[in-house]
């Protein structure tokens, strides 16, 4: 039967999301996830419903609670990026603002800048909207003179999926490029409070005095994922056009979470909940460590990240140029998960013989287990 349906031209580039076709198969008996971003369910805080004020499930404004974006804001001039509460929005999860930024800036063709490797969900909503993409990297962001992106879009704080964090210097640099050339700077920073060793944290977009720019953060890794909220501040220009867009997309982000957020920001023993958090997943990071040198030591290289969620593995040798998702079905085979290198890339070629692996969710136990199982794919296939 031929289908009658019209379909926009924009929905041919429609395409599911890798890490989320995968996820939706870890949940089997005995799986072994190294694939999402998963935080450790145990670290969720318990979250109070009885303190939630009724007003909390009428509708609200779409910019947000006034309480819990004057909260981001002070949190934000922590960070040496002082805004005012009213160039804070609050977003349905910072996949969100990268839809909004997206539906504000680009076309089909318009050339946008991203890290190599990068985000990949990021990289499906600039497909979608038909982005030419511009790479670049923390170290050199020469390819942004040339093409003068509309928007270059960084991760640079325990970056996804490599876990790299930009030093102070390439901070600087990068922001002062785009600042320069009249590139919109669209730093995204969920992984910002999952930090294990000292190393610079401060804000591309606070080194901006003139030009355009957006941040955004996400509750979903220091508190909980369930939750679906996080939030951006951006340069007076902007915050207009940002929250028509988002008016258009949900009216406003879900107040029973905005409430529970704002409790969780306001608990006296935050800071000693964050200092238990990062204790426990540093120990988690520590154990991952010791099994990858134990079961991939002769076939892998990886740095140890100083925070986030993630290692990033390169093959060795002959494995280099493996195309690791032709690897996952026989991972799935032996009850274990992770993310192929390619969906990282723009480049059609880029990401062969690496692996993301998630090492906050698995317990120690299975860990073992999982990157067994893994590293017995990878010598197979080669």
């Amino acid at each position: 039967m031929t289908s009658s349906l019209r379909l926009s031209r924009r929905a041919a580039d429609l395409h599911a999301s890798p890490i989320r076709d995968i996820l939706a198969v870890v949940s089997r008996p005995g799986m072994v996830s190294f694939a999402g971003g998963l935080p450790a369910a145990e670290t969720f805080p318990d979250f109070s419903l009885a303190a939630v004020p009724r007003e909390a499930a009428q509708y609200g404004a779409s910019e947000g609670d006034w309480a819990l974006r004057e909260r981001v804001a002070a949190d934000l001039a922590e960070r040496d990026l002082p805004v005012p509460p009213t160039q804070v929005l609050i977003l349905s999860g910072s996949q969100q603002g990268i839809d909004l930024v997206a539906k504000l800036f680009v076309d089909p063709g318009t050339p946008v800048a991203v890290e190599t490797p990068t985000y990949l969900a990021a990289l499906q909503v600039f497909r979608f909207f038909g982005a030419r993409f511009v790479e670049f990297s923390a170290q050199d962001h020469t390819s942004l003179v040339g093409a003068r992106p509309t928007v270059a879009y960084v991760n640079p704080t325990f970056q996804n999926p490599t876990g790299y964090c930009y030093t102070a210097d390439e901070r600087a640099a990068l922001a002062a490029t785009c600042e320069r050339h009249g590139i919109v700077l669209f730093e995204d920073d969920p992984y910002r409070d999952l930090c294990y060793e000292a190393c610079a944290r401060r804000p591309l977009c606070a080194n901006i005095a003139q030009g355009s720019w957006i941040y955004q953060g996400s509750f979903s890794k220091s508190l909980a994922p369930g939750l679906r909220l996080g939030y951006l501040a951006c340069s007076p220009d902007l915050l207009p056009l940002l929250t028509h867009l988002k008016q258009a997309a949900d009216l406003h982000s879900n107040r029973l979470s905005q409430a529970l957020v704002l409790q969780a920001l306001d608990d006296p023993a935050r800071a000693v909940r964050s200092a238990r958090l990062n204790a426990f997943y540093r120990e988690r990071r520590d154990g991952f460590a010791a099994l990858l040198d134990q079961h991939f030591g002769d076939l892998a290289d990886w740095r140890l990240p100083a925070g986030g969620l993630f290692f990033w593995l390169q093959l060795r040798h002959e494995r280099a140029s493996l195309d690791t998702r032709a690897l996952l079905p026989r991972a799935l085979e032996r009850q274990v998960a992770f993310m192929p290198g390619e969906p990282f890339f723009a480049s059609e070629h880029g990401g062969r013989g690496c692996l993301r692996l998630n090492f906050s969710h698995a317990a120690p136990e299975a860990a073992a287990r999982g990157l067994a199982a893994l590293a017995a794919v990878v010598r197979e296939a080669g």
